[in-house]
């Protein structure tokens, strides 16, 4: 719930100052050049620095992608929180945050364009990952369309329809590769505490 709360409320600060969060804040290439044009703030000053690779998560494009990311992480964090403890959940969110930060930055560096990445879509893929795996068999309703699915089958298919859209580029605009990111390093983590838990014993 404070994650909640800081991204709502870094939301609300950045729409007062846009252009000054999105140029310090926003996920941006490592071959930024120093100024970059947009239409919407003219020419930007902007590069990329290492606390991006954790504030990018913290701004988001409208509310509508807040809304959803917000609704996401209270529905399937707490959860996985409420099994975890909440040191264990802050790890594994920002891990997921971090890779889906550290897999755009790889996909930036192969196609070469330059654009901001904002969003806590990446940590939320692996939240969403985490709760597949915890919860297998619980019940997810679907928005669209209001079909309920077990939380296994929700999981591989937006999984695959997310791996769909990045090599197809058929829905623009959406970072898919930083949600796949996402689940990739939620995965990894979840598998090394498994392994390092079943060294212990």
């Amino acid at each position: 719930m404070i994650l909640l709360g800081v991204t709502v409320a870094a939301y609300f600060v950045q729409m007062t100052m846009l252009s000054d969060m999105v140029r310090l804040f926003a996920l941006w290439p490592l071959a930024t050049p120093d100024m970059v044009r947009f239409s919407d703030v003219g020419v930007m000053e902007t590069g990329f620095a290492p606390w991006q690779l954790i504030s990018y998560g913290f701004l988001h494009g409208d509310l509508m992608h807040l809304f959803f990311n917000m609704f996401a992480l209270y529905m399937f964090g707490l959860p996985v929180e409420r099994l975890w403890g909440a040191r264990r959940f802050l790890i594994y969110y920002f891990v997921c945050m971090v890779g889906a930060a550290v897999i755009q930055l790889a996909v930036a560096a192969f196609s070469g364009d330059i654009y901001p990445t904002i969003g806590a879509s990446g940590a939320v893929f692996g939240l969403l990952l985490a709760y597949g795996l915890m919860f297998p068999n619980s019940t997810i309703m679907l928005l669209i369309p209001p079909v309920p699915m077990k939380a296994k089958y929700f999981v591989v298919g937006y999984g695959l329809l997310t791996l769909f859209f990045g090599m197809t580029g058929a829905v623009p605009g959406v970072a898919h590769f930083a949600h796949l990111g996402g689940m990739l390093f939620g995965f990894g983590l979840i598998l090394f505490w498994g392994s390092r838990r079943r060294r212990v014993r």
